[in-house]
Parts: structure tokens; C-alpha cells; sequence
């Protein structure tokens, strides 16, 4: 009977560190997963609406930027210099 329980309590200890690992190594995957938020991507003002959109997906025309193509040929706001 003894040599059962000994058995029993080991195999309880194994099992608490193999979830305890598990866990660990999850949380910190999930911290390394993360994006780093060091940079953010400069923001322009579409000469048009006024919307705010990241440099790289805008449009410049004369020191103007646009969010779209359509607003682009739209042109500034009216009453905008």
C-alpha cells in the first residue's frame, strides 16, 4: 500500500510541474508574439475630408496628401489654401 501511495504523490508532482511549465511557456510566447509599438507610422490629413491616414497609403499631390485617388482628383476642400 505504501509503495502505491509514494507512486501516486510522485506522478502528482510530475504532473503540477508539467502544467506549470506549460503555462509559463505560453505566457511568454505570447509576450514575445506581441508587435512592437516602438515606431508608429507618421499620419497625414487628406487635404479633402480631413481624415487622418498612416504616410504610406496616402496620395501627395503638390505638398497636398489625400487619403484616396478619388479625393485626389476631387481636389482640396473648398475654402482650403
Amino acid at each position: 500500500m505504501g509503495l502505491f501511495r509514494l507512486l501516486f504523490w510522485i506522478a502528482i508532482i510530475f504532473a503540477a510541474i508539467w502544467l506549470w511549465r506549460r503555462y509559463v511557456g505560453a505566457t511568454r510566447q505570447r509576450q514575445k508574439a506581441a508587435p512592437p509599438a516602438d515606431n508608429p507610422a507618421p499620419m497625414v490629413r487628406c487635404a479633402h475630408c480631413g481624415v487622418h491616414t498612416p504616410q504610406q497609403h496616402a496620395v501627395q499631390l503638390a505638398q497636398r496628401w489625400y487619403c484616396s485617388q478619388a479625393h485626389l482628383e476631387q481636389g482640396p476642400k473648398p475654402g482650403a489654401q
